[in-house]
């Protein structure tokens, strides 16, 4: 699980990585739990497509976002944000 940065260390990151290290944390979450993109998209009330862009680092999305994948997944955002 890749750790999300703190504020100062984000100042200093490329935002890129920062999304990336998102959709990669949620992506094994996922995979843990066995759930295909659809099935989680479905359970987080979303679109599977947008899903699908986070998990590969290509959308900034919002935090009420993270937090229906988190509550879907069942694990906290800090679980997600390796923390």
């Amino acid at each position: 699980m890749v750790r999300c940065l703190s504020i100062c260390e984000y100042q200093s990151t490329n935002r890129d990585e920062v999304l990336q290290s998102i959709g990669d944390n949620i992506r094994a979450e996922r995979n843990r739990r066995r759930l295909s993109q659809e099935g989680l998209a479905e359970l987080a009330g979303m679109n599977e497509k947008h899903l699908s862009q986070i998990e590969n680092g290509h959308a900034n999305f919002q935090v009420l976002t993270l937090l229906a994948i988190c509550r879907a997944l069942g694990v906290s955002v800090s679980t997600i944000c390796g923390e």
